[in-house]
Formats: structure tokens, sequence, C-alpha cells
């Protein structure tokens, strides 16, 4: 089915698109944060001011062409900081600002860092760099802002970055890897979501996701930018409610763990209230109306008690990192908020496929972006195989690992590692990682996500994790499960003892998918977590 994407102005470097959206939005609000208890708010004209005098300090100080970490909670003067250093044709390097003075340490001395631009809170852990590595704070940058000022440095005289230069070098989750993506790699990535998912200028995003990660710079920062949209830090996920009650957000960019708790505190509330049987007929009466987004409306006028509580404007919900739960994502279209899901990794500056807001699948990973190639490699009798991509968004290589990056980089494509394969519709349906992928003695694939997929569609079960343990039958393996229940699903089970009687039910739906799973799948042993199974800052299970 063919749609036609958003219009958008497209850019080819970081500077650009800066000096794009400080002219076609001037005094509208780019950001808002709190600072000592004050809402802060930063104009469109104020930021490009702001990138453009930084970027001549920087230049006055001989940083051109340096790498310069940056480190710090989700602000603004991380943003500027992150704009200005690509702007100047300097490299980006986004710190985890939960790393330890070790880790700060050996990241500088592994990127060759030139410079640091840090938050005052994260200053002490920067002792130990060498004296070569000159070092600022947050609080510094009023003064180099300052500085260039005076300079009189004309933004459209500077030389801009040539768009394949690195712009950033942002590290994968499990900090291993160093990907390096140019001006052109986050710039039409940003702009190919745009396409697909619109956003408005009078759009508020909640950036609530670690800034140091590509996703939220390119979803949660570079989108909203090109857009003219409004975004608002948070403090932290303890002050969500507030924030959400505060700030007002239309779109929220989150992990599927955050969306699926937040889904599970509306259900427990309707419950708690006992709604239940108002809000199933309320739900009846408004999917029935055409076209879809006169149903959106409708609903959100039917469930404005719910909408309340996220502020009273949500109306879009982005997850990735993880495949959502689709029951969650229904659920939350029900109640006239469209929940949608990404594929992203970070080698593909990050988001590679995505679902679009007007044809969407709660199932899937999305479809694939405009200008760009997904290709299912090497695929078995059922479609299944690695997930490759082919476009502008991929990145220009690992940092200083030429032979990890020949591996993944084969003629154009990027071999993700990850196993999927198209629904008939043109879906991505994301199974799991390659290197999970266990084949048994007899030469049968046994995936541990797919496993878990099924575990989590029962109402009693929260998450899941599967492992694949050697043994001595004639596979060499079995399967075993860690399970975590959900609480408000538990609660609500009537019965004296409901965790004896979760317990119970448990191992019923335990046994009843193994009625259904081939023997080698079939789960051998499985014991109940009663605390959440622990995962990665972007919302995947720790195997």
């Amino acid at each position: 089915m063919a749609y036609q994407n958003y219009p958008v102005n497209e850019c080819e470097n970081l500077a650009s698109l800066v000096l794009q959206s400080a002219s076609a939005f001037g005094q509208r609000t780019a950001f808002c944060e709190k600072r000592d208890g004050v809402t802060v708010t930063y104009s469109y004209a104020r930021l490009g001011t702001d990138v453009f005098s930084l970027v001549a300090a920087l230049s006055a100080r001989g940083l051109v062409g340096a790498r310069i970490l940056i480190a710090g909670q989700n602000c603004y003067h991380f943003v500027l900081s992150f704009l200005a250093v690509t702007a100047a044709g300097c490299c980006a390097i986004p710190v985890d600002h939960a790393a330890d003075a070790e880790a700060f340490e050996a990241l500088a001395k592994r990127t060759g860092a030139q410079a640091a631009i840090l938050s005052p809170d994260f200053i002490p852990k920067s002792d130990r760099l060498p004296s070569s590595v000159r070092r600022f704070s947050f609080a510094d940058l009023d003064d180099l802002i300052a500085e260039g000022d005076a300079l009189s440095v004309d933004p459209s005289a500077l030389r801009l970055p040539e768009p394949d230069l690195v712009a950033a070098v942002f590290f994968t989750a499990d900090a291993c890897r160093g990907v390096m993506l140019s001006h052109r790699n986050l710039c039409f990535d940003a702009a190919a979501v745009c396409k697909m998912v619109e956003v408005r200028p009078d759009d508020v995003f909640l950036s609530v996701l670690p800034i140091h990660h590509a996703y939220e710079m390119t979803c949660g920062i570079l989108v909203p930018l090109l857009s003219g949209a409004k975004i608002a830090f948070s403090e932290g996920l303890r002050y969500l409610t507030r924030e959400m009650k505060e700030y007002h957000p239309t779109v929220l960019n989150c992990v599927p763990y955050l969306a699926e708790v937040m889904y599970q505190k509306v259900m427990a509330g309707i419950r708690r209230q006992g709604l239940e049987g108002h809000v199933k007929n309320m739900i009846r009466v408004t999917s029935a109306i055409l076209p879809e987004k006169a149903a959106l409306a409708a609903k959100r006028r039917a469930f404005s008690f719910i909408h309340k509580s996220f502020g009273g404007h949500l109306r879009l919900i982005l997850t990735t990192g993880a495949p959502a739960d689709p029951t969650v994502m229904r659920g939350f279209r029900k109640f006239g908020i469209l929940a949608i899901q990404s594929y992203s990794i970070v080698e593909c500056s990050p988001v590679a496929a995505i679902n679009r807001d007007r044809f969407y699948r709660a199932t899937s990973a999305g479809l694939p972006m405009p200008e760009t190639v997904l290709d299912i490699y090497d695929m078995n009798e059922e479609g299944l195989g690695e997930i490759r991509v082919k476009g502008k968004n991929i990145m220009l290589g690992y940092f200083d690992d030429a032979e990890t990056t020949k591996a993944v980089l084969k003629n154009g494509w990027f071999y993700t590692g990850d196993l999927g394969f198209f629904d008939p519709d043109g879906f991505l349906r994301v199974i799991g990682r390659k290197k999970n992928l266990v084949i048994t003695a007899s030469g049968k694939r046994i995936y541990p996500e797919e496993i878990e997929a099924l575990l989590n569609e029962n109402k009693l079960i929260a998450e899941s994790l599967v492992r694949i343990v050697p043994d001595r039958s004639a596979e060499g393996v079995h399967v075993e499960a860690t399970i975590h229940p959900d609480r408000v699903a538990v609660a609500a089970l009537r019965d004296d003892n409901p965790k004896q009687r979760a317990a119970v039910e448990i191992r019923a739906a335990v046994d009843e998918l193994n009625r259904i799973l081939p023997p080698t799948k079939r789960i051998k042993r499985f014991t109940v977590s009663a605390s959440p199974l622990p995962r990665t800052p972007s919302g995947r299970l720790v195997r």
C-alpha cells in the first residue's frame, strides 16, 4: 500500500539544520527545562545564536577537527554542545552520565579526545584525564558564547562541514564499539522519520531517554528541531507524572518497558474505580467511528480522564530498543493515543524501520524508511533470515576497528545480526539476535525471543527470559525460563491466596504452551522471579 510522505526541509549537515530551523521558527520555543526549580526556555533564534557563537569560541581555541567528549544529563547545554561541536567540524563523543572516573579516563584515551564539555556534577570524574585534554563545564558555556559573540563571526560566512564528515561517535549499549555517524547519516535519518510520522510545530516532546544514545539524539532532538516542535527535558523518571501535567507533551519517545508500566497504571486505575464495563463499552462505540482520525478524536474526548494523567495532549508514543507488547500498543490506541514502534540500531543512525502513523501494525517493528532498502539475507523456507539494510543512514564504520567494520559492511549493505521476516503487508517482524540462535544436534533452530513472545501473551506474565541450556540429551540442549508475573493481573485474581493461584495459573500456561510447541522448544524447567528482569538502558533483556 502506497502512502504519501510528509514534506520535510532536508539538510546535509547539522550546521545547516540549526541555521534552517533558527530562520524558519525564530522566537518559537525550542527547549524548556527546570533550573533550580524555575522553568527556563530557549527559542530557536537563541539556539542558532548560541551554537555559532560557541563554534567561533571553539575555533578560536584551535579545536577545529578535534574529538570532544560531552557528558551530562538531558539538558539544553548538552544539545548546545553537541550541535556546536559538530557545526565546528569537530567530532562529538556523547558519554553516559553514569560512567565512573575510570571508564571516562579509558574512553578519553581510547578515542584520543582533545577536549571535554561536561556538566558541573561530572567534572570531578574528569580529574584523571591528562592535562592535554582541555576541560569545559556547562557552567562555562555562557562565557564562551560571549567570547564567540564578540568575534562577530557571520554564520553564513562559515565553512559548513562536509556531509560525509564524522559528526559523532556513539557507543553501542555494551560500550564495546564506537559507531561513526556522519552529518549526512544523522540528517537523513531524522528527515526520514519525519516523512513517515507527522511532527507538527505545535508538538511538545518530553525528553526522557538518555541523550547520549543515538536514538534520543535523532528522534528526541533532531526530529523535533527539523519540525519546529518544542522539547521539554525531564529531570528523571520519578518526576514523569508531574512533568506530563506541567509540560503537556504530545509526543513521547520511550522504551517498551516504560510504555508497559504506563499502560498497566491506567488499567489498574480503571479496575480500582470499577469502570471496566463502562470503558469496554466506550471502546466499542468509539472504535466504530470512521474515518480513523475521527475515531481517535472521539476516543480522546471519551477517555479524557485517562488523557489527563498524561497531561491531556499526548497523541503519539514511539517505542524502540526491544519488541513492544502488542496488547499495550493496541491498548493505547483504544484510548485515543497512537503507539507505534520502530526498529533502531546505532549503526543505522539509528532508525532502520518505523511504523507510519497512518499505516502500522502492533506486532511489527515497522516499514522500511524512504530511500532505504531492507532485506532478509539467507532466508530459510519460512522467510526468516538476517536483516540487512542499505541507505544513506548506514554508518561510516566502527571507530578504530576496521576488521569488525569489514565483517558487517559488505557492498553497501549493513548486516545487522538480527533475525526477522516480512509479513504479507511488508511489515518487518524482528525475532531476535542471530547470536542468540541455537541449532540443536539434529539441526533444529531455537530462538529464545520467539518463546518469550509466546509466554508474554499470557496476561499473568509481565516478562520472561528464555535460556538454552546444554545437556546430554539427543538434541544436546533443553529450554529453561525465568518468568516475572504481572503484579496487577495477579492482584486482580479472585482468590484467597492470589500468589499461590498465580503460580498454578503460570504452570498451566507453560503446560499449554508446551502442548503446541515442537519437542525441541518445550520448556523443561522454569522459575518465577518476584523482581523485574534486568534490562539494558535501551530496554533489552540482559542475557
